[in-house]
C-alpha cells in the first residue's frame, strides 16, 4: 500500500499504551476453594481435642526424644558417608576394565538392591548367629585376634552396616550414571592436551558430573534419614523407636507421633534446603545465568525488581540482551 494513502505521518511521540492485563477467573476460582479446604483443615487441628497439643509441645522437647534425633542424625550421616565412599569404588570397580573388579562389584549391587534393606538390618544384627566369634588371622591358618560377634557388632553398628552398606550399592549406580553422562570426547581431549587420567577426572569429569549426582544423592540423604527409622526392628532407639516407648506407656499414641514427625519435617526441610544451594553451585558451569534464590524471589516481590534471566528464557547466541 502507498504510504500516502494511509493520511498524513503524524509526529512527535507515540502515545502510550494503555495495556489491560489477562484476567484469571478460574485461577481465582480454584485460589477460593484452596483457601476455603485449607481453612477447614486448619480449623480441625485447631479445634479436635484428639491432637492434645500440649502435649505434642511438651513431647517435642522431651529427653528421650531429643536422644533419639541426636541417634538419627549420627545414623543417617554415618551411613551416607559409608554409602558415598562405597558408592565411588563399586562405581569406579563396575567402570574397569578388568571384568574380576567388574563382576565383584556387579554381585554385590545384584545383592544389596535385590534384598529389602529390613532384612539385611536383621541379617547383620544375628550375625552371631552364623559367626560367634570374629577373628583376624591368615586365612585357613593361625588367629591373631578373636572376639564375640556380639560385642564387636553391637545394635548401632549392626544398623549402620545395614543401611551403609545398602546405601553403598545405590550410590554405586548414581556415580555411574554421573560419570558416564560426560561425552568420552572430553576425556580424549585432555588427554591429547597431556593431563594424566587423575587430572582429567579431577578436573573435567567430575566437574561436570557432579551436576548429575547431587540431586539423586540428595534425595538419597532424605531416604536415608527416614529409613533410618527401620532401625527399631532390631531395639535401636533412634528417633522413631523414641516416640514408640513413650507412646507405649503413655497411650498418647497420636501426639507423639506429631511430635516425631515435626522433627522429621524439620530435619528434611534443612536438608531440602541444602541440597538446592549444593546444585546451585555446581549449575554454575552449565548455565549462564543462575535462577533467583527463594529470598532473591521475595526480596523482589517487595522491592518490585525484575527477577533475573534464567536459562529458560535467554535466546542462544544473544548473551547480554537476546531476552525472550
Amino acid at each position: 500500500m502507498n504510504p500516502i494513502d494511509q493520511g498524513p505521518v503524524k509526529t512527535g511521540r507515540p502515545e502510550t499504551i494503555k495495556a489491560v492485563p489477562v484476567r484469571h477467573p478460574g485461577r481465582w476460582a480454584g485460589a477460593v476453594v484452596v483457601a476455603l479446604l485449607a481453612a477447614m483443615l486448619i480449623h480441625a487441628l485447631v479445634t479436635n481435642p484428639a491432637f492434645q497439643w500440649s502435649v505434642v509441645s511438651d513431647t517435642l522437647f522431651n529427653d528421650q526424644i531429643l536422644h533419639g534425633l541426636l541417634v538419627t542424625l549420627e545414623l543417617t550421616a554415618l551411613a551416607m558417608v559409608m554409602g558415598v565412599v562405597g558408592g565411588i569404588i563399586l562405581a569406579v570397580m563396575r567402570l574397569s576394565p578388568n571384568p574380576l573388579l567388574s563382576g565383584v562389584a556387579w554381585v554385590y549391587i545384584w545383592v544389596f538392591r535385590g534384598t529389602p534393606v529390613l532384612v539385611q538390618l536383621v541379617f547383620w544384627n544375628f550375625l552371631a548367629a552364623i559367626w560367634p566369634n570374629l577373628s583376624i588371622g591368615i586365612p585357613f591358618g593361625p588367629e591373631f585376634v578373636s572376639g564375640s560377634t556380639n560385642t564387636l557388632i553391637p545394635v548401632f553398628v549392626a544398623a549402620l552396616l545395614g543401611l551403609g552398606l545398602n546405601e553403598a550399592a545405590y550410590m554405586a549406580e548414581i556415580v555411574r550414571g554421573g560419570l558416564q553422562s560426560v561425552s568420552e570426547g572430553q576425556t580424549e581431549a585432555a588427554h591429547a592436551l597431556g593431563m594424566s587420567r587423575f587430572q582429567t577426572m579431577k578436573r573435567i569429569v567430575l566437574p561436570q558430573a557432579m551436576r548429575v549426582i547431587i540431586p539423586p544423592t540428595g534425595n538419597e540423604t532424605i531416604s536415608m534419614l527416614k529409613t533410618s527409622s527401620l532401625a527399631s526392628v532390631i531395639a535401636l532407639e533412634e528417633l522413631y523407636q523414641a516416640g514408640h516407648n513413650i507412646f507405649s506407656r503413655t497411650f498418647q499414641t497420636i501426639p507423639v507421633l506429631i511430635a516425631v514427625s515435626i522433627w522429621y519435617l524439620v530435619l528434611t526441610s534443612i536438608l531440602t534446603v541444602g541440597q538446592y544451594y549444593i546444585e546451585r553451585h555446581y549449575a554454575r558451569g552449565a548455565n549462564r545465568t543462575l535462577p533467583p534464590t527463594p529470598l532473591q524471589r521475595l526480596r523482589g516481590m517487595f522491592t518490585g525488581r525484575r527477577k533475573p534471566a534464567t536459562t529458560h528464557d535467554v535466546v542462544p547466541g544473544l548473551e547480554g540482551g537476546g531476552h525472550l
